[in-house]
């Protein structure tokens, strides 16, 4: 436990437990009205109090982005957990351990050679995996278009090879380009419809396909119906981060990730501040570089977590970040406004990115302590 922020080394990845709450609360809140299950995708955090709080707020199992992933979280006593990337053959011995051990994994694919991997190493070892095809609802990454021929091929090659096909799932990743409601609730439709379609066609052909399932962080709190869909997956709004905000479905007041920073010096005649907060504390992602605003790599706040409008941390080294004016506009009182040692926040670009730059979170709790939470390392 620390005091205060004071006491804490810098740069430290904080967790505003408050805003947390608040972000899975009313996440939690719109997939109970929208009638459908919720699946958090913990690999924006990696870390186990935060997957419990969204289990307790109501999350029906978890998603995750890795077979380590998977394997910490069964440790930690949950079970239900879907590994979200297209199954690699190498990975198959790893994935029938889990099984083994009665993780309830789910596995997916879009192709035929995958599934037929997938069967031929089942039924070598006695395994029938649960296995849901990837549908590719906006061209954004991978998986098979509602309409297309393989569809059927993939779902016959699993249950005809012994597995149990459990359902279709989509991610709308083309959400993170768009920044207006209409929009949005456009992508949200276009990913329902086309993964409820592509179960029609599964069943139609005699192909079991009891799941449905989609999500993003736009897409979920944009959707206005979700008829068909059986569950919903998302995973940085627990967090919330800038790209989000200028994608909408934020505010800057929603974003429980900061980067405390302390101010180490000055460059006067250019009008910045250096701090301790570079590329390693906040990652180089520059998710924000092409919307609509620019946020270099990070918000500048007060120690407080307010925004200082106007002020971003406009570039980073390895371990030191450079404090201006949005702009590039010279402040002529820089070392007068943050003096060496004053504290300082920044709201990340990137959730995800920013977290895994740190071996644990600060918690920081309604009275003002905090509290470490340690994130899962190396995968």
């Amino acid at each position: 436990m620390a005091s205060s922020l004071h006491d804490l080394d810098t740069p430290a990845a904080l967790v505003d437990t408050v805003r947390m709450q608040r972000n899975i609360a009313r996440m939690q809140a719109r997939m109970d009205a929208l009638g459908v299950r919720f699946r958090p995708h913990v690999k924006t955090t990696k870390c186990l109090p935060v997957a419990q709080a969204q289990i307790a707020a109501g999350a029906q199992g978890i998603t995750v982005s890795t077979l380590k992933e998977a394997e910490r979280f069964f440790a930690e006593g949950v079970q239900d957990i879907l590994y979200a990337v297209g199954m690699a053959p190498a990975r198959l011995p790893q994935a029938l351990a889990l099984r083994r051990q009665g993780c309830g994994l789910k596995l997916i694919t879009d192709s035929v050679a995958g599934a037929q991997a997938i069967a031929e190493f089942g039924r070598a070892h006695g395994e029938v995996f649960e296995v849901w095809i990837e549908i590719d609802v906006d061209g954004h990454r991978s998986g098979i278009p509602p309409e297309g021929a393989a569809l059927l091929d993939v779902g016959r090659a699993l249950v005809e090879g012994g597995m149990h096909l459990g359902g279709v799932m989509a991610h709308a990743g083309s959400s993170y380009e768009h920044d207006t409601p209409g929009a949005l609730r456009r992508i949200a439709e276009q990913e329902r419809a086309g993964t409820v379609r592509a179960a029609e066609r599964l069943r139609a052909a005699g192909l079991p396909c009891a799941v449905v399932s989609v999500g993003s962080t736009p897409t979920a709190l944009a959707a206005e119906a979700l008829g068909g869909v059986t569950e919903v997956r998302a995973g940085v709004y627990v967090f919330f981060d800038l790209v989000m905000h200028n994608v909408g479905v934020c505010g800057t007041d929603d974003i429980a990730l900061s980067v405390l920073t302390t101010v180490i010096g000055h460059q006067e005649e250019k009008g910045w501040a250096i701090v301790d907060a570079g590329w390693m504390a906040m990652s180089r992602d520059r998710g924000t570089q092409k919307q609509r605003r620019d946020f270099g790599f990070g918000q500048v706040c007060d120690a407080s977590g307010q925004p200082l409008p106007g002020f971003l941390l406009s570039g980073a080294n390895q371990e030191h970040g450079i404090v201006s004016l949005e702009g590039g506009a010279p402040c002529p009182d820089i070392a007068q406004r943050f003096p060496v040692g004053t504290r300082l926040r920044v709201l990340p670009n990137h959730a995800c990115a920013t977290g895994a730059q740190h071996p644990h979170y600060l918690a920081i709790q309604p009275g003002g302590q905090a509290q470490a939470w340690p994130r899962f390392q190396g995968w």
